[in-house]
């Protein structure tokens, strides 16, 4: 689950970790009192307006509407209303928004810490993930903060530095250290740099994240070290051990179907391609996928219906497929095991009939307890649906039906 950058915050406030502080508004009416109280809190007198939107590159990216940036700096409280203008309500389109912008149903108004003192900022990038190779946690860094790390890896690749966590033993005292000292830091900011690490260290393990991602971290003027934005991405399977967490879910910032799936209780991601996809199992579907990339085409989706694929079941993940209008054909490869393959017949059977003039191809693979007899029913259903037992046979009618 991902989180806006104020929610994220939230969280990285409440392990220790410093973070540039902000006020969250949904209308503009609301844009100048919220700078008040800022500027009351933290004595700020310049603001900086983000776009609460799950995608990067905000700052670069254009609002439709304005031609506004999704982040832009307020120099006084006369200047706040108008900046809010320029975002909110706007579709903000950046690199990651796929062409398509994003509406910006919330900003923060956060203060400007990039104020004069006796030492210039410098911009640090840090992110904190699982290593699945060596069933670590590594903390990623770099000098080069507030760039796109892709690039910097890319082009530097000697200016990024990884630490690998044990979890077993946790984030060590000469880890952070080390950590600190990479980054060229000394004196306050250096055991400000220290105490980041371990704070940051502990809200990842501490909420079940899958990452955290701050970029930058600053080293104010007055050698603070916080986190000016964050992204953060938290693991669904545990989200069951933080309520106060899953309550933050934006399902405006989620693709519909995926969401409307996770109601019915099935596994579905939407892809870019041209042939849908319903199998029970995530290996299964792996394996499927591949088939449809070999027979020519193009995944549309990745839909596990799980254990079970009565009628009602199956009715709703063919639903969900046939909403997106790239689909040219669908693929279901069901492995009987638990779930007997009759019934999934039966199941596809009913479903089918429901539609009247099924939309496009249909090619079903049972394989497993009583595969022969789920073959038969759906060859006898009299219906417009091709039934094959093998892969490489459900591979060529998926060439063919594309063709």
């Amino acid at each position: 689950m991902n989180l806006h950058e104020y929610q994220g915050k939230s969280i990285l406030k409440s392990f220790g970790v410093a973070v540039q502080e902000g006020k969250v508004i949904d209308k503009v009416e609301d844009a100048r009192k919220a700078a008040l109280e800022l500027t009351e809190e933290t004595g700020t007198e310049w603001y900086v307006i983000k776009a609460q939107i799950h995608a990067g590159g905000r700052g670069k990216g254009i609002v439709e509407e304005t031609g506004s940036h999704g982040v832009v700096l307020a120099k006084g409280i006369d200047e706040i209303e108008d900046k809010v203008k320029g975002i909110l309500g706007g579709h903000l389109k950046t690199a990651q928004t796929n062409g398509v912008g994003k509406k910006v149903n919330k900003v923060l108004i956060a203060q400007d810490v990039y104020y004069p003192g006796p030492s210039e900022p410098e911009e640090f990038y840090m992110s904190v993930l699982m290593n699945r190779d060596k069933g670590r946690n590594i903390i990623m860094y770099s000098t080069e903060g507030g760039m796109d790390i892709e690039a910097v890896a890319e082009k530097t690749p000697h200016l990024i530095f990884k630490e690998e966590v044990d979890p077993r033993v946790g984030l060590q005292g000469f880890q952070a250290r080390k950590i600190a000292f990479n980054l060229g830091l000394s004196g306050q900011a250096f055991k400000q740099m220290v105490k980041f690490v371990s704070s940051l260290y502990a809200a990842y393990e501490g909420c079940d994240a899958s990452m955290f991602e701050i970029n930058p971290v600053l080293k104010t003027s007055d050698d603070k070290i916080i986190a000016v934005d964050s992204k953060v991405t938290l693991d669904d399977n545990a989200l069951f051990r933080h309520k106060e967490y899953a309550e933050m879910r934006d399902l405006s910032e989620e693709d519909p179907t995926e969401v409307e799936a996770r109601e019915a209780g099935l596994n579905f991601v939407k892809l870019d391609g041209d042939v849908g996809c319903m199998v029970n199992g995530a290996g299964l579907a792996m394996a499927t996928m591949d088939i449809i990339k070999l027979s020519g085409g193009n995944p549309a989706n990745f839909l596990d219906v799980g254990g079970t694929a009565d009628a009602e079941r199956v009715k709703k993940a063919f639903d969900i497929i046939l909403k997106d209008p790239n689909v040219k054909a669908i693929l279901i490869n069901i492995f009987g095991g638990i779930v007997r393959c009759d019934r999934v017949a039966q199941g596809v059977v009913d479903a089918y009939k429901n539609y009247g003039d099924f939309p496009v191809p249909l090619i079903v693979r049972l394989q497993g307890t009583n595969a022969q007899e789920a073959k038969k029913l759906i060859e006898d259903s009299g219906l417009d649906v091709i039934s094959v037992t093998e892969l490489q046979e459900a591979a060529d009618k998926v060439k063919e039906v594309l063709s």
